[in-house]
């Protein structure tokens, strides 16, 4: 049954936005009408996904739960209700099936949900959004994409694959801007 009873608030939109930057996938299953949203993360992320779920628990039949994933990995994981607005969202983030970049107009609580997901600080000079799983022209708008927030970027080849780097003069401008979205867990991240 889909839940079309109230709409998405501005701030559960832009963690779906950030979340689906990160590793968040979206999917129809098939004769359904809407979309629903995954969370899946290693139990090891335990406090990141249930801080995740309670920005999305109006949205969602039940809390997270812990689950056998591939090999020895434990994956701690939580999915959304059908809902139209998922649907738009998948609609402007999938193309035959393919996670895709759309024209976006990033905020705080996006690139630090994106961050959480998928930054990587590896020493003072080097931070990473690890953007491996898009195209590059996808890369390329997300960058654009980040220099309309003011923080310049360049793509870097990491092995075979392009990755998202942060020019060392943006970080403590990117760190500025998504501090305050940081959960405790993640804070090393920033260096904190």
């Amino acid at each position: 049954m889909d839940n079309t009873a109230g709409s998405l608030t501005q701030l559960q939109k832009s963690f779906v936005i950030g979340t689906l930057l990160g590793d968040g996938y979206i999917r129809q299953a098939k004769g359904r009408k809407n979309a629903f949203l995954e969370v899946n993360h290693s139990i090891t992320q335990k406090e990141y996904v249930e801080w995740k779920y309670s920005i999305l628990k109006n949205l969602t039949r039940s809390g997270p739960k812990s689950r056998n994933g591939n090999g020895t990995r434990i994956a701690y994981r939580f999915f959304t209700r059908q809902h139209p607005e998922f649907t738009k969202i998948m609609d402007l983030f999938y193309k035959d099936r393919k996670k895709c970049i759309p024209n976006l107009k990033l905020d705080p609580l996006m690139v630090a949900v994106w961050f959480m997901d998928d930054g990587s600080r590896c020493n003072k000079e080097n931070v990473y959004l690890n953007t491996q799983q898009f195209a590059k022209e996808d890369q390329y708008k997300l960058l654009e994409s980040l220099k309309e927030i003011g923080l310049e970027g360049t793509l870097n080849k990491d092995k075979e694959y392009y990755r998202i780097r942060i020019k060392t003069s943006s970080i403590p401008k990117l760190f500025g801007i998504i501090k305050e979205f940081i959960i405790p867990s993640m804070r090393y991240k920033i260096g904190l």
